[in-house]
């Protein structure tokens, strides 16, 4: 954990960031569910869907976690998955891009 002071400019741009990474997401999340959809044509096929939703809910609870203690993981992670880029967090203060940058490396 890391104990960042935010400003109000800096929480603005970092929520809009998470956001979009967070819709980008689902997205595909959706768009695979739409493809799963079409060729359900048994029983089980709506079970393994249930399994996929239940999966990928695990993924993002566990991934998107808007604590100000932990955004600056959660935004390395977001980059390095391609969820985000570093120009999404322009505006932020320049230690938090420094440690975000630097989390990128490991």
């Amino acid at each position: 954990m890391i104990d960042f002071k935010w400003s109000q400019t800096e929480k603005k741009i970092a929520r809009e960031a998470f956001d979009k990474a967070y819709q980008k997401e689902c997205e595909v999340v959706i768009a695979k569910l739409k493809k799963m959809m079409k060729t359900t044509k048994e029983p089980a096929d709506i079970w393994r869907i249930c399994d996929y939703l239940t999966e990928q809910r695990d993924r993002t609870d566990e991934k998107y976690d808007y604590r100000y203690s932990v955004l600056i993981f959660v935004f390395a992670r977001l980059i390095k998955e391609g969820w985000l880029t570093e120009a999404d967090l322009q505006g932020i203060g320049k230690e938090k891009i420094e440690k975000v940058q630097f989390l990128l490396t490991m």
